[in-house]
């Protein structure tokens, strides 16, 4: 860090691969991180697990990525690849990145390569998101050509008993 700025890191120091097995610890920890569980459906280590075993689903289809730095898995992506020929054109996605990798081009990095691989390797070309309100990632995607094309008030409730609203973006490939 320098004058109290996150410093980015270069393409060449980002390495994603297909996920494993072995990357569920990993992605656990990430979604059980407090600032992140806010922003997705998920309230508890169980539900968490199950979110894990989704993802291991895609790993297996080659359709989830790992991000590694210095060999430490750090940020992970799924595109939900759809079985059903109606539906294999579009696809939603998820990305996660660990608290202390954030802001540092690690997500933008990862959502490039999804759209690619969304693209070349599945033949995509709808893909689309869900970001909820306030969430900083929302961000990331207006920058990269993600637009809004609906949203779902008070779709999410809290423990706290408040509600968020999801908002659902696109991008055509």
């Amino acid at each position: 860090m320098s004058n109290g700025k996150v410093e980015k890191y270069n393409d060449e120091d980002i390495k994603i691969r297909g996920m494993v097995e072995a990357d569920s610890f990993a992605l656990t920890e990430i979604l059980m991180d407090p600032v992140l569980l806010s922003w997705f459906p998920m309230t508890d280590l169980n539900e968490v697990n199950d979110a894990v075993r989704v993802w291991q689903m895609y790993a297996r289809k080659n359709s989830a990525y790992t991000v590694d730095i210095d060999n430490i898995p750090v940020a992970m992506a799924v595109i939900y690849v759809n079985s059903f020929e109606k539906l294999a054109h579009q696809s939603l996605f998820a990305i996660v990145v660990d608290p202390k990798y954030r802001n540092r081009g690690i997500g933008t990095h990862l959502l490039r390569h999804i759209m690619k691989e969304a693209k070349n390797t599945f033949g995509i070309t709808l893909l689309h998101l869900e970001v909820y309100e306030g969430n900083p990632a929302y961000n990331l995607y207006s920058r990269e050509g993600f637009s809004e094309y609906g949203k779902h008030k008070k779709f999410l409730k809290q423990r706290d008993g408040t509600y968020g609203t999801k908002i659902l973006m696109q991008i055509s490939l």
